[in-house]
């Protein structure tokens, strides 16, 4: 790291974290972030984001945007700036492909998409988001099916598919569910994984202990972060109203494998609301027990 970068780092904080405990990675081999939250840095440089990273002590990513390319880079090329920076994808995201229509979606060219998640060592492909034309009941009716078939094709390619929520699939459906509970009921378990966030289930007013005793081992994935008191935007790991610790006690229940650090925007530079959830999250080990 040349010294313009140490510095920069040092001055938020960062070599406080990474360097006042027993060396480089050693309070958590398994730190992950969700690459959406330093979007705007990747956009400018991926490979210096990615040794930013892994010099905070980030081991593990869950990624976005693949189209056939990882971030612009072949997946040999991709998988290099990888290696050089000791780093492992554990999860990328995609969307159905209903209505976007590009490679690297669900219904575009899949199992080639499941080749390089593979080459990549990916383990779980996350359906990430339904954009608005996607949220009406009938296109929610047909969803579970969809989950359902490149889920066994995924499977059958040794990946695990997951579905990532917002808070708009816990509007209600009909008077039974929710289209988060439909989705639940409609996909089989061992199929169909789901990637828990955190903040938009609090900001949705549901409880996260009520879906892992509902459907017990069912999210192997989380997204942690955490959500202002007063205008419920998006804020630090700890400066927020999500109970953390309440959730963690019941990560055995969830069937918890792997969880990502994500802030999708900040009132601050992005690094420094990641210094400041790194911060707390080592001062709580019980994320880690």
């Amino acid at each position: 790291m040349r010294r313009k970068e140490f510095l920069a780092l040092s001055s938020l904080g960062f070599l406080g974290i990474s360097c006042g405990i027993s060396g480089r990675h050693s309070y958590q081999k398994n730190m992950a972030i969700q690459l959406y939250t330093v979007r705007d840095s990747i956009s400018k440089d991926l490979e210096k984001t990615l040794e930013k990273l892994a010099y905070l002590g980030f081991k593990n990513l869950e990624i976005y945007g693949y189209n056939g390319r990882f971030f612009g880079k072949t997946k040999s090329e991709f998988q290099t700036i990888l290696k050089n920076n000791g780093l492992q994808v554990i999860s990328s995201h995609h969307t159905t492909g209903r209505t976007d229509l590009h490679d690297g979606t669900l219904l575009q060219n899949w199992e080639q998409t499941l080749e390089d998640l593979n080459f990549i060592g990916a383990t779980y492909a996350v359906c990430s988001y339904l954009p608005e034309a996607e949220r009406t009941i009938e296109a929610y009716q047909k969803l579970p099916e969809i989950l359902e078939n490149k889920g066994k094709i995924s499977k059958q390619n040794g990946i695990q598919l997951a579905y990532h929520n917002h808070d708009f699939e816990f509007l209600k459906m009909n008077d039974e569910n929710n289209f988060y509970d439909f989705i639940l009921k409609n996909t089989s378990s061992d199929l169909v994984k789901m990637e828990l966030d955190l903040y938009w289930i609090s900001k949705a007013g549901l409880d996260p202990l009520v879906y892992f005793e509902k459907y017990p081992n069912r999210f192997p994935l989380w997204h942690v972060k955490d959500m202002k008191a007063e205008t419920k935007d998006f804020t630090e790991i700890g400066n927020g109203t999500v109970d953390f610790k309440k959730i963690f006690e019941a990560k055995e229940k969830a069937g918890l494998k792997h969880w990502f650090l994500e802030q999708d925007s900040s009132d601050k530079d992005i690094f420094e609301s990641i210094s400041m959830s790194t911060k707390y999250i080592k001062e709580n080990g019980f994320f880690f027990k």
